[in-house]
């Protein structure tokens, strides 16, 4: 018996899709993210988006080179480059140098070229440095800069604060409303603006929007992911606030506070980690905007955006299986 496959007919639409094409879009769309963080963090930002660049891209060429010795050396292709940005988004404006050394060595050392490279890891990159980073140095990476919009300031670093996450959750633990902390939180302008303590790339929700919609544009995305994430999200704190508001804030503190914009746009839209129809991305969506909420809410870390997508990311193979996509064509079995 011969299987064989009748493709539908003609005409076949041949895009000009290329790896480098989105990659540096992608870069592109950052661009908004990385002039915000320069603004409130000065110098010390651009000291550490420049030096995790370096470090990103030279580690991967090295690897490349001298370790799998491949003739085709593709570190840079842009994907580096987005692991190198999204590492330096993901870390406050004080590291010292030496641990963004390490964090881009387990980006991608461990999470990217272990795996085969480009295509072949099963977590994001620059997550998998970041959880490593704040398991390895807990104080340096949550030890927030306070914004001083002065792009030549070396010392911006100097004064720190709690981000606002962090303070909802300390002052409800210390038996405080939310009510009552109003005063000590930044307003939902400044939260969507950038004017808070945070990683240096994900304080300003409006630099993230700029740079999303404009990966929306260029379809280098779609909405599914960021859309779907951000409202499930919204869905599941918004549940806890209306139950008991004098504990839990609104769904609105939630999406603009923490790297939820960051990582909706930008990390749960990897097209290698995430899954490929739309079915499967939604679900991915889904989950992993729930488990951000749960882990924000219900856990004693006051972020869980990273860990979310990290622990989607294990599970995108079922989902994958779960949502396959209908197959072009029809198999038609010949003989008997």
């Amino acid at each position: 018996m011969t299987n064989r496959l009748t493709i539908s007919l003609s005409p076949h639409e041949k895009g000009d899709v290329q790896i480098e094409k989105i990659m540096w879009g992608v870069v592109i769309a950052l661009i908004p993210a990385f002039l915000a963080s320069v603004y409130y963090y000065g110098f010390q930002a651009l000291r550490v988006i420049v030096v995790t660049l370096v470090f990103c891209i030279g580690l991967e060429y090295l690897i490349q080179k001298y370790v799998l010795k491949l003739k085709k050396i593709t570190a840079l292709d842009g994907s580096a480059a987005i692991t190198g940005l999204l590492l330096a988004f993901n870390v406050p404006s004080s590291i010292p140098t030496w641990m963004l050394f390490a964090g881009s060595v387990f980006a991608i050392g461990i999470a990217k070229m272990t795996f085969g490279g480009l295509g072949k890891n099963p977590f994001n990159p620059a997550l998998v440095g970041r959880a490593f980073m704040l398991a390895s140095f807990p104080v340096q990476m949550t030890s927030w800069p306070v914004p001083m919009k002065n792009i030549w300031s070396l010392g911006a670093d100097a004064v720190t604060s709690a981000t606002p996450l962090g303070l909802l959750k300390e002052g409800v633990k210390a038996g405080e409303t939310v009510q009552q902390l109003a005063h000590k939180m930044p307003s939902y302008l400044d939260m969507f603006l950038g004017n808070i303590g945070g990683c240096i790339g994900e304080v300003s929700a409006l630099a993230i929007l700029i740079g999303g919609i404009y990966m929306l544009y260029k379809k280098i995305i779609t909405w599914h992911i960021p859309i779907f994430y951000l409202l499930s999200l919204g869905i599941f704190t918004g549940i806890f606030w209306l139950v008991n508001p004098a504990k839990f804030a609104d769904p609105l503190f939630h999406i603009l506070a923490g790297g939820a914009m960051l990582g909706a746009w930008f990390m749960a839209t990897d097209m290698v980690t995430s899954p490929m129809s739309i079915k499967g991305q939604i679900i991915f969506a889904v989950m992993g905007g729930i488990l951000c909420g749960a882990i924000r809410l219900l856990g004693t870390y006051p972020e869980g955006c990273s860990y979310s997508i990290l622990i989607m990311n294990a599970f995108v193979p079922l989902i994958d299986k779960y949502a396959k996509p209908k197959r072009f064509g029809t198999e038609v079995n010949y003989g008997g």
